[in-house]
């Protein structure tokens, strides 16, 4: 039997396809248009093809939020089994996601079809962040609360969350224009690799000189992480995977555990930050038991 509260996202949390499964969350496809061609995100294959595309073209690709109606199209099934839903979903400093899920929701209140059993949380970050929240709301549903208390349950871990991601250059969120609070980085002429995170938009953290120096401040990060009792963790990655094994392997020292996932972040979010990427942070583990 299905539990009461239904989870949605959308897939901007990357998680790996076994834990979307074994979490019952219930997926909203963003969509790229590259190529000549509008494609959701979540019927593409695999990412190399785009990446590799992304870093020839001359025309940044671009990216665009789910219809109204794809969101109508998740939750009104889930609706008519009697569930209550809880929608996490993409920062909304970053993207138009939540908004579309609010009008699905106001359209299926004014149909009568039980829209006021919709909860939206916007989950004010984004890729492993927006997976962990997704997450901790597939966990309260398995303990039976109900809509409401599960999307307090999500806020409550969200005050918890911390992630950080280093990217190879500004370049991107240049051309996408989702550089955000990170503006005054852009005019900088020294060689840089920004340490970035999202709090609700792209939120600067520090700027070191290397990759190197870049990697060596993710480990930092984590024990800081972990000294603050965030021990259940993440690694992300773009194009960068034996970068992401190696701090995975360092996760493992300062942790003691293995990480909650590792996976890599696809072309919605890829292509305003670019190949190159490395990202890592973590909640408190009591959020993810249920």
């Amino acid at each position: 039997m299905s539990p009461p509260v239904a989870v949605v996202s959308d897939t901007t949390h990357y998680l790996p396809r076994e834990l979307v499964e074994r979490n019952d969350i219930h997926e909203v496809s963003l969509y790229v248009n590259w190529q000549g061609r509008t494609d959701r995100e979540a019927d593409l294959p695999g990412f190399d093809d785009y990446y590799t595309y992304l870093g020839t073209a001359e025309d940044l690709p671009t990216t665009s939020q789910p219809s109204v109606g794809d969101f109508v199209q998740v939750y009104e099934p889930l609706l008519a089994e009697g569930r209550e839903i809880v929608s996490v979903h993409l920062a909304a400093g970053l993207s138009g996601t939540c908004e579309s899920a609010a009008q699905a929701k106001q359209h299926l209140e004014e149909e009568g079809k039980g829209g006021e059993r919709i909860f939206i949380m916007d989950s004010a970050t984004a890729c492993g962040g927006e997976g962990f929240i997704a997450m901790v709301a597939a966990a309260a549903s398995r303990r039976g609360l109900a809509g409401a208390d599960a999307l307090a349950e999500c806020k409550e871990a969200r005050e918890h969350l911390k992630m950080w991601f280093a990217i190879d250059t500004m370049e991107f969120l240049r051309r996408g224009g989702r550089v955000g609070a990170a503006r005054a980085w852009l005019g900088s002429t020294l060689k840089i690799k920004p340490i970035l995170t999202v709090e609700s938009q792209i939120t600067p953290i520090e700027r070191v000189r290397t990759s190197r120096r870049a990697f060596e401040r993710m480990v930092e990060y984590m024990r800081e992480r972990h000294e603050q009792g965030a021990d259940a963790w993440v690694v992300q990655h773009i194009q960068a995977p034996d970068e992401a094994a190696e701090l995975v392997a360092r996760g493992r020292e300062v942790y003691g555990t293995e990480p909650a996932f590792v996976s890599e972040v696809g072309p919605v979010i890829g292509t305003h930050v670019g190949p190159g990427l490395l990202g890592c942070g973590g909640l408190p583990q009591r959020y993810l038991d249920g």
